[in-house]
């Protein structure tokens, strides 16, 4: 919200400057973003008045002008259509300085001398209007300088008013923040004079079908108004603070705005079917064209102001093409309502379109203030556009909303702040900001707000006014006092927190990404229809579709990191998420929520050095960090399994995790065309687990294990199996053959080569037998070794090579 300086001035005395303003209002809680001055663009120019003008003697378009600045004659030299003898011109004598840089210097035109230049509004540098000169107003003294004589320096304060304190999004709120502030008084704006010709009831009527969502609609008429361009101080009034001018008519109502906190619409009162309003709601399909001249189509719960036939208007947000105001409109209808707040925001929020009444009616305008604000905009337009109004208005209000009274007790006061405040400054503060208060008993007050503080329900929200009046900084500091225990952790927690330490521990670094993700990266990991994953979550009303779904996966979050790395030339990545994913549920509200630890590798093994060879990261690297996360976690008894349905996965180089008979988790090479979509040129390997499988399979106690006091025996075995049986099913069938004297089990060759038969393969594993109570003997090792041969022969058919 822009607060113009001089113009809070008009309604409060001011003995601040504006810094301290700024530095009283943030302390109150209305907290000043930005202070900036605004100065006149231009030097040198002063209030004259134009005497007489005639033709120049050698050019029709010219004409030569007679100037008086209260002392002496000029002859200037003007090519403007609007000149007026009589008028009061600004005028830029030898000397001045023009924003544009120019610098004026008498000169000669066609063999006449100018004197100085008369100067239009945007030679000046405060308005687009360049038509014709600017005529001043002429009450300005003669001779003084335009940047004093005008309204021209200025301090504009940007607050951020919360969303609570919609009374404070007009200057008069200001101002009445100000004076309780500093114990000066608040003055009003003036009603202005009406001119009364007939009574408003017999030329209008309003009917409001629709009562729970517009307790107030009044309209005020106006006829014979003229539209011309507003005064200048109103324009650089609006302007300085964001609005742009459009008429006089329009601007009273934006000047009202700002100035009251209620927004207003005039409509062409002759363009109204039947010259009259009925409020309803939105017919189903119905199309409406708004001012911006978009053609918007309605939800069925918005509001619409029509007139006997059609909608004229989107109710509190903005009126409509149909009946705007134009040069020629000669009779005004003023709107000046109260619409239900959430229903102005349920409407906004719909169709996309927010404007500065939206902003007020859906934080909450005051009820009570709209047949006040309606005659002070019709005297506006009345002065500025001539016109006359009729006796009274048209005031439909089927629903009074009366102002609450709440009990306010002096001993809660200062037990919630920790003061000593007495009774009397209590009630002295809440009557600074317009509160009524009765003392009906000994330790408190009964307190009726106005009804423009639409945040003041409770007994606590006065005694935030009183701290807030009081002043923040008098309200003692006292530490909280008591025994404070912490909470123990689950033991999601603490494998969550162990699994991170691990991975940190391998070189892994841990990212966040949002939780809202694109449809597109979906699309690009081509899961099949029957996938869970494929069905995401649509938000409602998303941001943007870039974020328009809840994730199913962390894998395009972690693929899209590596992408945005590897355009930055950083192409050796260990990255991994922890995080929630979201599936849908039918028939229930909430999705489900499941724990997701992911993970991402590409690039180098490790950094390349003079000392070791440069090799690039593959699957069994991180199937290998897989392996010791899960030994850390105290997971045993792992399987890896072919995962040939996983469409991001390369089908020959990924694979299922699982223990317990629980499918844990994926890992693989990313596919080729998923990396293609996601610009990768490195190889890059991922895992997903569920994380919650994950800590119920994970172990936290651990069993001490004493070095070996006894020599080991170490025997190969190398087995001729059929190429489709994996060599986790073998390695499985070789520790189901321990009698607790197997301590270490390898794998240390693969060969499929001559003269090794076609579809099989020859797999060696190095077995590492020893006793924890006595030194083995060769015959113990070989009828176990033998057993072993057996066992696998039985279960695998294999064949010793």
């Amino acid at each position: 919200m822009k607060i113009s300086f001089q113009w809070l001035k008009e309604y409060v005395d001011v003995h601040l400057t504006p810094k301290e303003l700024a530095e009283v209002l943030t302390h109150s809680g209305l907290e000043v973003e930005n202070l900036s001055e605004t100065n006149p663009p231009f030097q040198g120019v002063i209030v004259a008045r134009l005497r007489s003008f005639h033709s120049h003697p050698q050019n029709d378009h010219l004409s030569l002008c007679t100037v008086h600045d209260g002392r002496k004659d000029y002859s200037i030299v003007c090519g403007a259509p609007n000149l007026k003898v009589g008028e009061k011109v600004a005028l830029a004598l030898e000397g001045a300085t023009l924003p544009s840089g120019t610098k004026i210097e008498k000169s000669y035109f066609q063999g006449v001398l100018s004197e100085g230049m008369l100067c239009s509004e945007k030679e000046l540098g405060l308005s687009d209007d360049a038509a014709g000169i600017m005529l001043l107003e002429p009450t300005l003294t003669l001779g003084s300088s335009l940047d004093t004589a005008l309204p021209l320096k200025d301090w504009i304060l940007e607050i951020n008013v919360t969303p609570n304190r919609s009374d404070c999004l007009c200057l008069l709120g200001i101002a009445r923040e100000v004076a309780a502030l500093t114990g000066q008084s608040l003055r009003y704006p003036p009603k202005g004079v009406e001119k009364k010709t007939s009574v408003a009831e017999s030329q209008t009527s309003v009917n409001i079908e629709r009562a729970d969502l517009c307790p107030r609609y009044a309209a005020q008429l106006i006829f014979g108004v003229h539209i011309a361009p507003s005064p200048f101080g109103m324009r650089r009034r609006l302007e300085a603070l964001g609005i742009r001018s459009i008429n006089n008519v329009v601007d009273a109502t934006n000047y009202v705005m700002l100035e009251m906190g209620q927004p207003l619409h005039a409509f062409d009162f002759d363009r109204l079917e039947e010259r009259r309003i009925v409020v309803r709601t939105a017919c189903p399909r119905e199309l409406f064209t708004t001012l911006d001249g978009v053609a918007r189509l309605m939800p069925e719960e918005a509001l619409m102001i029509c007139d006997g036939k059609r909608p004229v208007a989107l109710a509190g947000i903005m009126g409509g093409l149909n009946s705007e105001v134009s040069p020629e409109t000669k009779n005004i209808l003023l709107e000046s309502a109260y619409f239900d707040p959430m229903g102005i925001r349920r409407t906004s929020k719909r169709i996309g379109l927010s404007t500065e009444a939206s902003l007020r009616f859906e934080r909450g305008i005051d009820p009570n203030g709209c047949v006040r604000a309606a005659d002070r905009a019709a005297s506006l337009m009345v002065e500025f556009g001539g016109g006359s109004l009729p006796h009274g208005s048209v005031d439909n209000y089927p629903r009074p909303i009366l102002p609450c009274k709440i009990r306010l007790r002096v001993s809660r006061v200062n037990q919630i702040l920790g003061t000593a405040i007495l009774a009397q400054e209590i009630r002295r503060t809440l009557e600074k900001l317009e509160l009524e208060t009765d003392l009906k008993e000994e330790d408190g007050f009964q307190v009726t707000p106005p009804t423009f503080r639409v945040d003041l329900r409770r007994e606590i929200d006065l005694i935030e006014e009183v701290a807030r009046l009081h002043g923040f900084h008098r309200i003692p500091v006292t530490l909280p006092s008591g025994t404070l225990s912490g909470e123990k952790k689950t033991k999601m927690q603490r494998v969550a927190q162990l699994a991170k330490r691990l991975l940190n521990s391998f070189g892994f670094w841990e990212v966040i990404n949002y939780s809202f993700i694109s449809p597109k990266m979906l699309k690009d990991l081509k899961l099949p229809m029957q996938d869970p994953r494929a069905r995401a979550l649509r938000i409602h009303n998303p941001l943007n579709e870039e974020q328009s779904i809840m994730r199913p996966t962390l894998i395009p979050g972690l693929l899209q990191v590596a992408s945005t790395n590897a355009h930055r030339q950083n192409f050796n990545l260990k990255i991994f998420e922890m995080g929630k994913v979201f599936f849908p549920r039918e028939g229930q509200e909430l999705p489900e929520e499941i724990a997701i630890l992911s993970g991402l590798l590409t690039g180098l093994r490790q950094e390349e050095s003079w000392s070791a060879p440069r090799e690039e990261s593959n699957f069994f690297d991180l199937k290998g960090f897989w392996e010791v996360l899960g030994e850390g976690l105290g997971i045993e008894n792992c399987r890896f399994l072919p995962a040939p349905d996983e469409s991001f996965l390369h089908s020959g180089k990924s694979c299922r995790i699982e223990s317990g008979g629980k499918i844990l988790g994926i890992m693989g090479e990313v596919h080729p065309e998923v990396a293609e979509s996601y610009e990768l040129k490195p190889k890059a390997f991922l895992f997903e687990l569920n994380f919650q499988k994950i800590a119920e399979e994970a172990s936290e106690h651990r069993t001490f294990r004493p070095l070996a006091r006894y020599p080991a025996v170490t025997r190969d075995l190398s087995l001729i199996v059929e190429d489709r049986i994996a060599a986790g099913d073998l390695l499985q069938t070789l520790w189901d053959a321990n009698k607790g004297l197997i301590n270490e089990i390898n794998l240390f060759d693969l060969y499929r080569e001559a003269p090794i038969p076609q579809g099989k393969k020859s797999l060696a594993f190095r077995l590492k037998y020893q006793g924890e109570d006595r030194t083995l003997t060769d015959q113990e090792v070989n009828e176990l070794h033998q057993g072993i041969i057996n066992l696998v022969r039985e279960r695998h058919g294999a064949t010793l090579r």
